[in-house]
């Protein structure tokens, strides 16, 4: 059986900032949603790549996917707030 994802509560677009802005943008998202709560998060390859997911998992948060978007240079990360 696979798992299905909800359609996410919060956007947040990120690709055109640099770490650790892209951090601190995503924190303040996550900070303001309730338990349960998921947010889609438009990431650009590099150090946010990287670094936004692995902190995302730090503060405790659960990463449910992270994606390449077809076509672009664009990932699309979804995490639900616990």
């Amino acid at each position: 059986m696979t798992p299905t994802i909800q359609t996410p509560d919060h956007f947040l677009d990120i690709t055109s900032d640099v770490c650790p802005i892209t951090f601190v943008k995503t924190k303040l998202l996550m900070e303001r949603m309730r338990s349960g709560e998921i947010a889609e998060v438009h990431l650009p390859p590099g150090e946010p790549l990287e670094n936004v997911p692995r902190s995302v998992c730090e503060e405790g948060h659960i990463v449910l996917s992270l994606e390449p978007d077809t076509g672009t240079d664009i990932y699309i990360l979804l995490i639900q707030k616990t």
